[in-house]
């Protein structure tokens, strides 16, 4: 295992590898704050994926590539959401989605895979195997960032969901240090969700008090 994580290194430039290992590292950050409830997640965020995006351009991966500009930009959408003031002191707060949010979901979910089969065609580039799981990570992605910029819970349901499909993914890819990453982020998920229904829970409580 370890063998075919550095194997992947074996002929890469150390720009690349220093580029990833910040992606890495901001990225792991990222989520860890995100756990937290913590408006940082979005600045570090924005540094993981601005340059996860450059990463994947040069490596030739359009989906992703697109996933993580969309990643930037919609950073900055919830830097702006999760800054909002309800009231002189209270912040956007967690909550669950309602039917509207859920069928806007599931539109972005469908809207996101037309969209990144549409720039494969258009860039007329080889769409292969592996590129159609692209396209549903892309929309799982893309909905679950959306769902987190307005603090729904169920965007860590579809981090998890998306993160074990692209772990394997990556590792086949010979991006080794985005697959562990991606490992990572699965067990930050599930933590975070948890942390997330608990303060949801107790939200709810004192709202019923």
């Amino acid at each position: 295992m370890i063998d075919f994580f550095l194997n992947a290194y074996k002929e890469a430039s150390t720009i690349r590898i220093i580029l990833e290992l910040i992606a890495f590292l901001f990225g792991i950050w990222s989520v860890w704050l995100a756990k937290k409830v913590n408006i940082w997640v979005y600045p570090t965020g924005i540094i993981a994926t601005i340059i996860t995006t450059y990463l994947l351009y040069v490596a030739g991966y359009l989906g992703d590539m697109i996933l993580n500009g969309y990643f930037s930009i919609m950073s900055i959408y919830g830097w702006y959401q999760w800054s909002r003031k309800k009231t002189s002191t209270d912040v956007k707060s967690i909550s669950r989605t309602n039917f509207k949010e859920k069928i806007i979901g599931i539109v972005l979910f469908f809207i996101t895979i037309f969209v990144v089969f549409a720039v494969y065609k258009t860039c007329d580039y080889q769409i292969n195997p592996e590129n159609y799981i692209d396209m549903l990570t892309s929309g799982i992605f893309f909905t679950g960032m959306w769902y987190m910029a307005i603090k729904k819970i169920e965007n860590w349901t579809l981090w998890i969901i998306g993160d074990i499909i692209v772990v394997p993914l990556y590792a086949y890819r010979g991006l080794g240090m985005l697959a562990l990453q991606y490992l990572i982020f699965t067990i930050l998920a599930i933590s975070a969700y948890l942390e997330w229904k608990r303060i949801l829970n107790s939200n709810i409580q004192s709202s019923q008090k």
